[in-house]
């Protein structure tokens, strides 16, 4: 510890930034170490850390203390000390001591101001105000006085004691500059001919006390007076009755002359004076050339007009004057122009036949007249064209002046050049105007360009007809489309719902705009689009030489297709391209002409792209739509390079993953619709996806809605009209493989039961059955090679692609399944097999990433209770939460309450209806709150399609007889047998 000091001398010296340089000395004479002199002298002051923030300065003689500018004034008014040292402050230090009480008083009770004096030096610098300051602080700033470089920094210091003690956050400094915006603007205020008070006014820092404000008047052109000349005066305004102007004039010594109340004398007398040095330092070097220094004298032309409304005006409000500029000024500046498109009466009207004709696409031509709006005025593309060639900016048209600033007329001829006048607008242009504004027309037209230009000031706009708006309002607000009959030949009742789907699908046929059907799954899409079909057939003219439609779907659903045609519209002819026996060339062109629906896979499609490219065809209507999702495939190339005079999809599922699934299912519903695929992730994608931007969400929403209807299961109007429970079927064709394996059972059946008699007979048959049936859910149940593997380790080394593609019905499943699952649902799924039950759980675990239960007659009661009891949960954590359960049809099909699932698979078909109600029963039972979906699986052709048809239709075989057990197949001859098992061709694959 340091040896006791009983005198020390402070002593300082202050910096033009504020800060105070000190030092110690000792009674001794000698200079105490700087690191002392801080740890004696700030240890209790918090601030500084007691001292150890302070910096310390070097110099050849003496170590100084550096006090922040920040913290001067605070300590020296107050400083708490320690008490065993006698402190000593020497010259300045004194001087300081006695003053920071009073200033910091002058802080506290925020008795400051801006520095006039920093501000013409383009800084900003608060000081106090003398005028409050207290006798005894005025006799030491006279002090002050006599040392100016004392003086420079105890106001830097003041000035940083302002900013830290009321502006040292963001906030505090914003709203410093929203109150006093001149402040931070030294460039922009003119300060010749003011005085300090005129200017703490003029920055808004203090309230003009006067009765009046002078204000610089322009004068228009008064037609009455005859005047054709523009004036300006300078006018005093009655603060307390703004109506109430007196004109006035200035002499060249300032003085003012006019006629005004009494009251105002002594204000005017003291304002007056530096008025006409003011608006001269105001005004523009133009407005006073040619040594014309009378800022009032003679008239203006209208180009000084112009010059004034524009340049002028906006120097006088920076520098502190107010202006009074004509009405229509201000709304004119106001207002943005607007080029306005407007679409003629004509367009879009009945034609003689009656109905509204039809645009044949989005990129129909529509005629239109061009308006120009310039503030409140509106004009013709005639009219604009005369007032330019008159050359001047301020012209009067029809009573009023319109202000034609020359920025402006280019901005108004570039809106123009974006729609070829002599080509028109079309009607995608048109749509997209009306539906997002200008903003995306813009976008439209750059395209591919990575930069966008500065945002033009003029709004392209489009004024559409009533035809037109009737049109738009169908789209958007997704009603009032016409009504239409139901086909007579279609063999269904349609909800309500699905005549509304109809009805739209038909109605953008009408307009020639493509469609995106997107109902939930299980909704009937596939009904909608075979009732579309069916109208398109009944409405097309027999002499027309429209191609059929096309119909291209996943392979796993050609069956289905063919079935549900078949079965809603037998009247359609439809033709199946598919398979090492479809035709080609000739042969084809022939067979399609003779067909009302050519139906392919999107496999098929992708090889067989020139075959199909060749013709237009009537529509094409894309099931599971989101097979294009990747835009860049073969097989999405493909499908959009089709010609077609309408286009559907058909999904789901829209967007999976990412936005640009959307882009491409529209890409070819309406191409070129949504832009280029890279101006789409530009303008769109990137924004909403990473940057989660409201805005472009919402415009993408308004783009996309008139052209896509989504309808949902849990939308009241829909569940009101589904049933409570929704059977369907799923119809599915065999892979080659399981083709070429279910040929050779039933070659082998058939050889050995000519040869058997009796209970070999009987026996031979029902193993062949087992077989037969295993082959139509998956040819490894038969081949063994990957139960194997399951039953080694768990399926982990499984090729699950290549165990997917080799059944159609599981590629099906899957693809349901997923649909499902994306929509937060569950779903039980049996099977009478356990090899299969092992392949799904493995295939769903794999595929959905989320445990998958599999309940079967091995399975524990414990582990059974489990299984239920976690399905059930609403807890789990998302991870642990199963939604598959996979159950054996016998050891899950009683007992069981599973409400927590909604959908039903039966992917193997248990020949007892009573047996399969049963199992279904598992999730429609008592708790269930939602509608429950069952999904039938039959592969075509097989002899799950015969019994199916037995047991649709109730002919050869009675109830009793096929609900007892299978039987009676046994006692059946070999031809029926025959008949039964051999594979169809017509179906086949």
């Amino acid at each position: 510890m340091s040896k006791f000091v009983e005198t020390m001398h402070v002593h300082l010296t202050m910096t033009a930034y504020g800060d105070a340089l000190m030092y110690g000395t000792l009674n001794t004479y000698s200079f105490v170490p700087g690191m002392l002199l801080k740890h004696r002298l700030f240890a209790w002051h918090e601030p500084s850390l007691y001292g150890t923030g302070l910096e310390l300065q070097q110099t050849p003689d003496l170590e100084l203390v550096v006090l922040p500018a920040e913290q001067v004034i605070p300590f020296f008014a107050g400083p708490e000390l320690l008490a065993h040292v006698e402190w000593q402050w020497a010259g300045q230090a004194e001087l300081l001591k006695q003053l920071a009480p009073h200033l910091l008083t002058a802080i506290e009770e925020r008795q400051y101001m801006p520095s006039f004096q920093a501000f013409k030096r383009g800084k900003l610098q608060w000081m106090w105000d003398e005028q409050l300051l207290p006798a005894e602080a005025g006799k030491l700033m006279r002090q002050v006085g006599e040392d100016l470089e004392l003086r420079e920094g105890l106001e830097a210091a003041f000035s940083a004691s302002v900013f830290e003690r009321y502006y040292a956050t963001e906030e505090e400094a914003a709203d410093l500059r929203r109150e006093h915006p001149l402040l931070y603007a030294p460039d922009r205020v003119v300060l010749s001919g003011m005085d300090y008070k005129t200017w703490l006014v003029a920055v808004g820092w203090l309230t003009d006390v006067a009765p009046f404000r002078p204000l610089l008047q322009l004068l228009e052109p008064n037609e009455e007076l005859e005047q054709t000349d523009w004036e300006l005066q300078l006018v005093l305004q009655d603060k307390s009755d703004l109506a109430h102007i007196v004109p006035i004039r200035l002499g060249e010594d300032g003085q003012a002359y006019g006629s005004w109340p009494s009251n105002w004398e002594i204000a005017v007398a003291e304002r007056s004076a530096g008025w006409l040095d003011h608006l001269r330092a105001s005004l523009s070097p133009a407005r006073l050339s040619g040594g014309r220094r009378d800022v009032f004298g003679g008239s203006l032309t209208a180009e000084d007009a112009w010059h004034f409304l524009t340049v002028d005006s906006n120097r006088l409000l920076a520098s502190g004057w107010q202006v009074l500029l004509p009405a229509w000024w201000e709304a004119a500046s106001k207002k943005k122009p607007k080029v306005v498109a407007k679409v003629k009466p004509e367009e879009g009207s009945a034609e003689a036949g009656g109905g509204v004709k039809s645009l044949f696409g989005l990129n129909s031509l529509i005629d239109f007249n061009w308006r120009i709006a310039i503030g409140d005025t509106e004009l013709t593309e005639e009219e604009f064209e005369a007032l330019l060639a008159r050359n001047e900016r301020l012209v009067q048209f029809r009573g009023q002046w319109v202000a034609l600033d020359p920025v402006l007329l280019a901005n108004i001829r570039q809106a123009m050049a974006r729609v070829d006048r002599s080509k028109g607008l079309t009607f995608q242009e048109a749509l997209q105007l009306q539906l997002v504004g200008p903003t995306v027309f813009r976008r439209a037209a750059k395209q591919d360009e990575a930069e966008e230009d500065e945002e033009e000031k003029v709004e392209l706009e489009i004024e559409l007809n009533d035809h037109l708006s009737q049109l738009i309002h169908q789209l958007t607000s997704q009603s009032d489309w016409p009504e239409l009959p139901i086909p007579a030949g279609l063999q269904a009742s349609l909800r309500s719902y699905q005549q509304d789907g109809f009805a739209w699908l038909s109605f953008l046929r009408r307009f020639g705009m493509g469609a995106c059907l997107a109902d939930d799954m299980g909704l009937g899409k596939t009904v909608q689009l075979i009732t579309y079909l069916l109208h398109v057939k009944e409405t097309t003219p027999a002499e027309s030489d429209t191609f059929p439609s096309l119909v291209i779907c996943p392979t796993s659903v050609l069956g289905n297709w063919q079935k549900e045609i078949s079965r809603f519209a037998p009247s359609l002819r439809v033709m199946l391209h598919y398979g090492p026996r479809r035709l080609n060339d000739e042969a084809f062109s022939a067979a399609a002409g003779e067909a009302d629906v050519v139906l392919t896979s999107f496999a098929t499609s992708a090889l067989d792209q020139e075959l199909l490219r060749q013709y237009t065809w009537g529509a094409i209507c894309l099931d599971e739509a989101q097979n294009i999702k990747n835009a860049g495939t073969r097989q999405s190339m493909a499908v959009r390079s089709f010609p077609a005079k309408h286009r559907i999809a058909l999904t789901g599922t829209p967007i999976e993953n990412r936005l640009s699934e959307l882009w491409s299912i529209y890409d070819f519903i309406n191409p070129g619709f949504l832009g280029t695929a890279r101006a789409f992730q530009d303008n769109y994608a990137t924004a909403i996806e990473k940057e989660q931007d409201e805005q472009k969400t919402a415009d993408l929403q308004k783009l996309v809605k008139p052209f896509m209807l989504r309808r949902k299961k849990k939308d009241p109007n829909i569940q009101l009209d589904l049933p409570e429970k929704n059977e369907m079927k799923t119809y599915l064709h065999l892979t080659a493989e399981q083709s070429a394996l279910y040929d050779q059972a039933v070659k082998d059946l058939l050889d050995r039961v000519r040869q058997l008699e009796g209970i070999e007979r009987k026996g031979a048959i029902l193993a062949a059955l087992t077989q037969l049936k295993q082959l139509c859910d998956h040819p490894v149940l038969l081949t063994k090679e990957a139960l194997s593997e399951l039953d080694a380790d768990g399926g982990e080394t499984l090729d699950i692609e290549s165990l997917i593609a080799r059944s159609s019905k599981l590629e099906r499943l899957v693809a349901m399944v997923r649909e499902l699952r994306e929509e937060g649902e569950r779903c039980l799924i049996f099977t009478q097999y356990i090899g299969m039950g092992k392949i799904l759980q493995a295939v769903f675990e794999h595929e959905l990433e989320e445990p998958v239960l599999y309940l079967h007659g091995g399975t524990s009661k414990t582990a059974r209770d489990r299984m239920i009891e976690q399905f059930q949960s609403r807890t789990l954590p998302a991870k642990e939460q199963p939604n598959v359960f996979i159950l054996s049809i016998k050891a899950g099909g009683v007992g069981l309450n599973l409400t927590a699932a909604n959908h039903v698979f039966h992917f193997d078909r248990w020949w007892n209806p009573a047996v399969e109600n049963q199992a279904t029963d598992r999730a429609y039972r008592m708790g269930q709150t939602r509608d429950v979906q069952v999904h039938k699986f039959i592969a075509l052709g097989t002899l799950e399609e015969r019994i199916d048809e037995m047991l649709e239709s109730k002919q050869q075989l009675s109830d009793n007889v096929i609900t007892s057990s299978e039987a009676w197949i046994t006692e059946l001859s070999t031809d029926a047998l025959q008949d039964l098992f051999t594979l169809r061709r017509d179906w086949g694959g």
